[in-house]
C-alpha cells in the first residue's frame, strides 16, 4: 500500500490537487527541469540530497563486556542487521558497552542508518535502515550503529518516508555503484560526494506531511508485529530444547 501510494504521488505525480483530483492526470502544470532532465510539477524544488540532511552521527563499537568507563549498555547495528531492522529477517545486533561521553551517538526516532562500508561485487554499499519510536521498543537498551555505518538525521521529520523511498529507489537502480571507493580491499560509500552531487525533486511540505501521516500508523503496526515475532522466536528457542530433551511435555 505504501509503495503504491508513493509511486502514485511522487513518481507519477498524481497526488491530490486542490480539488482532490489526480494532479498530472487532471492537467496539473508540469515544467521541464534541466538538472533532472524531466518534467516535474510546477512549484516543486530541486536540490541535492544533502539539503534534506541536518547532521550525521558516526558509529561506535565499544567493548564486548562492561569494562572500566565503558559501562553504557547499547546494541550495535551493523550492516548485517539492516535487513532484519527493516523486517526482512532476524536482528542479531551484538550487545556492547560504550563510554558515557559517546551516548550522543545513540539513535533517535527519525534517524536513518546508511551502510558505508561492505557490499559485494553484486551488491553496492548504501543499504538503508530507518528508526522510529517503535523500532527502539524492540530493544531493551539504546542502539547505535557500527563504525561501518553512518546515522543521518533529517531537517524535517515530515520528509522522513519520502527520503527513505527516494534513497531505496536510487539504491535499487544501482546508482551507488558509481560512488564507491576502496581501502584495504573494502568498498566504501563516498557518502559526502554522493549526497552533495545527487539532485532530486522535493515536494511541498504539506504533501510530504500527508504522506508521513499515512505512513505512520502502517509503520507502527509493522513494528509491533516485528516485536511480537521477536518475542515468539525467543519463546520458541527457550521451549524447543526442553521439549526435545524431555524436560517438558505437551499434553492433549
Amino acid at each position: 500500500m505504501a509503495k503504491t501510494l508513493y509511486d502514485y504521488w511522487f513518481v507519477q505525480f498524481d497526488f491530490p490537487d486542490a480539488n482532490g483530483k489526480p494532479y498530472k492526470t487532471s492537467g496539473g502544470k508540469m515544467v521541464w527541469n534541466t538538472e533532472l532532465r524531466r518534467e516535474i510539477p510546477e512549484g516543486w524544488a530541486v536540490e541535492s540530497l544533502s539539503t534534506w540532511i541536518n547532521n550525521d552521527k558516526s558509529g561506535d563499537w565499544g567493548k564486548e563486556r562492561e569494562e572500566g568507563n565503558y559501562n553504557q549498555k547499547v546494541y550495535c547495528i551493523r550492516g548485517a542487521d539492516i535487513n532484519g531492522l527493516n523486517g526482512k529477517g532476524e536482528v542479531k545486533s551484538p550487545e556492547r558497552y560504550i563510554l558515557e561521553k559517546n551516548l550522543f551517538k545513540t539513535l533517535d526516532p527519525h534517524d536513518l542508518i546508511v551502510e558505508i562500508s561492505g557490499g559485494s561485487p553484486v551488491q553496492s554499499t548504501g543499504r538503508l535502515a530507518y528508526i522510529t519510536e517503535e523500532t527502539l521498543h524492540r530493544f531493551d537498551a539504546p542502539i547505535i550503529c557500527s563504525n561501518f555505518c553512518k546515522a543521518v538525521t533529517l531537517k524535517n521529520k515530515y520528509y522522513f518516508y519520502n527520503f527513505v523511498y527516494q534513497w531505496n529507489a536510487i539504491y535499487d537502480a544501482g546508482v551507488l555503484f558509481g560512488y564507491e571507493g576502496k581501502t584495504s580491499g573494502i568498498k566504501n560509500l563516498l557518502f559526502e560526494s554522493f549526497v552533495t552531487s545527487y539532485d532530486t525533486q522535493i515536494p511541498p511540505t504539506e504533501l510530504a506531511e500527508k504522506f508521513y501521516e499515512f505512513m505512520k500508523p502502517l509503520q507502527i503496526k509493522k513494528e509491533k508485529n516485528l516485536k511480537e515475532n521477536q518475542e515468539l522466536s525467543s519463546l520458541r528457542d527457550w521451549l524447543l530444547p526442553m521439549l526435545m530433551n524431555g524436560q517438558i511435555t505437551v499434553k492433549d
